[in-house]
């Protein structure tokens, strides 16, 4: 249980009321180990001796013991109850703020379905288990260990057949603990690959619907489902072989304690009392122990959560800040790569850029162009440092961005990207997302200048317009304009466009170009180094240098008509699309 253990750090703001919470759970033991006790009282002062008043008085008591137990065990619950959701809130929180501070490189192996589950089932198994930890957890022990210590002051000749019977449960216990962990790691495994199909399901269901899948993915998913269902199914069958041998042992024990102490109560041993309260006793340590049982299920599952997300929050982000980094006082926008390597694989081991070596000046607009797969987005990610290079090094005005204060780096860059995501929220959110102090004026020349705000006022309420979940309510070339803007609303000194004008039309896309040069000079009151990655070749042909990359290395560099010039590459992709004096 270390990685439980581990995780109730998160319980420490909260151990006022967790202390008072086993306050109260001592009290409540007490008041249940006080009935058995009075019970023998009532048989054996006043049954036997037929005092009625003694009765009366005892069965009292026993009405207040139980009144007290009801009002401590509600105060426990409630204070459990506060003490676990706050700790559940307070480690998805922690978890949600790591996942922020994590690189690509550690996202790209953290499937989005598998943080799901970690951010959700896995924390409630936890958080579960600390508002029991708090309750049946502890009162376990202690009433278990209470009534064993009553049952031998009350009847210690009795005692010694319970106690034998102890190690047997225990063992059995904990070979149910050893048993039973493995399966519920798979459990969670299952868990994680159906929360992925059925993530991949929503996210991907237009692309089922117009291949006419849904069959294929119901296929899919019911697999998913099946496994799931077949492997809980195998650890609660291990549950249910369990408490019926707890229980035979129990009642052997029982009977026992009957038989032997009626042997004792004939000769005059033991009186009927003392019998009544050993098994009473003998009853109220089985309970613990059959809530210990009960137990061990969710406290194994609980064990492999933390285990999970003690994994994400344990991880070390790949791009690290390294001491006493310092932005450079003049920022100009100058972006250099010196002999580059970058491999997602670490190291220069299947490279995917190999010895690239470029120079954008401020104000420049720099497009890359290439192949499928040649790495021209690999490239432009390097910028922001959302991987670090293998080799060589990318500096932004004369610093290497390693550099850098990664938050003062990433303030630097805008970037649009092919897959624009939006949020939920109003459209002037979602501009002003980089910049939330923008000003309306700011947004809506970012918005003009990316073609965006004809469409938007078009909307019923225009910039208030709310946008729906990943900007279904949207056109695919209207998501990209809005991410455009959002780029271009932080006034960034190295603007990048990773393909983000694949969905719109070429006539859009020429006045965008346009209205971007005249944002950049104008009202954007600095020099802006701009990226433009396209697989378009009309989207470059305006560009101030051209990078043609083939297979992660730089095939050449110059401007449209030196490259139609000397470069068979260029010329190849010039001839595809525009050989006929028409865009593709």
């Amino acid at each position: 249980m270390k990685s439980l253990f581990r995780l109730f750090k998160f319980v420490k703001p909260y151990r006022r009321d967790a202390i008072l919470a086993l306050v109260l759970l001592v009290c409540v033991v007490i008041a249940d180990l006080a009935v058995p006790r009075l019970t023998q009282r009532v048989i054996d002062d006043g049954i036997k001796a037929q005092d009625m008043r003694l009765i009366l008085t005892t069965a009292l008591l026993m009405f207040g013991a139980s009144v007290l137990e009801a009002a401590f065990s509600v105060g426990n619950v409630a204070l459990s109850v506060r003490v676990g959701l706050n700790a559940g809130a307070d480690i998805r929180s922690a978890l949600v703020r790591k996942v922020q501070t994590l690189s690509f490189g550690n996202l790209d192996r953290l499937q989005t379905g598998q943080l799901l589950v970690r951010a959700t089932s896995d924390i409630n198994q936890v958080q579960m288990i600390f508002m029991m930890g708090l309750r049946i957890l502890t009162r376990a022990p202690l009433w278990a260990a209470g009534s064993v210590v009553m049952l031998v002051v009350t009847t210690p000749r009795l005692a010694w057949l319970w106690l034998a019977m102890l190690p047997a449960l225990f063992g059995i216990m904990a070979l149910f603990t050893f048993k039973a962990r493995p399966l519920f790691l798979i459990v969670q495994q299952k868990l994680d690959k159906l929360n992925t199909v059925m993530q991949e399901n929503l996210a991907g269901i237009r692309v089922v619907k117009a291949f006419v899948r849904a069959a294929h993915e119901q296929r899919r998913f019911a697999r998913a489902n099946d496994d799931l269902m077949a492997q809980t199914i195998r650890v609660l069958n291990l549950v249910v072989f369990l408490m019926p041998l707890m229980m035979t042992i129990t009642n052997i024990a029982t009977a026992g304690v009957i038989w032997f102490g009626g042997n004792l109560a004939v000769q005059g041993d033991i009186t009927v009392g003392q019998i009544m309260a050993a098994v009473n006793y003998m009853i109220f340590s089985l309970f613990p122990l059959m809530m210990l049982i009960g137990m061990i299920a969710p406290l194994a599952a609980a064990e492999v959560s933390a285990q999970r997300i003690l994994e994400v929050l344990d991880s070390e982000p790949e791009v690290q800040p390294r001491p006493e980094t310092q932005a450079p006082a003049a920022r100009a926008g100058r972006v250099v790569f010196s002999n580059v390597c970058f491999s997602y694989n670490h190291g220069c081991a299947d490279a995917v850029l190999s010895g690239v070596t470029l120079v954008a000046e401020p104000g420049e607009t720099v497009a890359i162009l290439g192949a499928t797969g040649s790495g021209k987005s690999s490239l432009i990610h390097l910028i922001p440092r959302f991987y670090d290079v293998a080799q060589g090094q990318v500096t932004l005005d004369g610093v290497d961005v390693r550099d850098w204060p990664l938050h003062d780096l990433r303030a630097q860059v805008g970037m649009a990207l092919q897959e624009a995501v939006l949020f939920s929220g109003t459209v002037r959110d979602n501009i002003r997302y980089g910049r939330p102090d923008a000003a309306d004026d700011e947004v809506i020349a970012a918005a003009k200048a990316a073609q965006a705000h004809d469409f938007i006022m078009a909307m019923p309420d225009g910039y208030d317009t709310l946008v729906g979940q990943r900007g279904v309510n949207l056109s695919g070339g209207q998501k990209q304009r809005m991410a455009i803007a959002r780029a271009l609303c932080v006034k960034p000194r190295v603007l990048i466009l990773d393909d983000s004008t694949s969905a719109v039309d070429v006539e859009t896309e020429s006045k965008l170009q346009d209205a971007l040069d005249e944002l950049l000079r104008t009202q954007l009151a600095h020099h802006t180094t701009v990226f433009v990655v396209a697989q378009r070749i009309s989207t470059v042909l305006t560009a101030d240098k051209i990078v043609v990359l083939d297979k992660g290395r730089i095939a050449d560099v110059g401007t449209h008509t030196e490259l139609l010039a000397r470069s068979p590459i260029y010329q190849e992709i010039y001839e595809s699309q525009l050989g006929n004096g028409k865009a593709n």
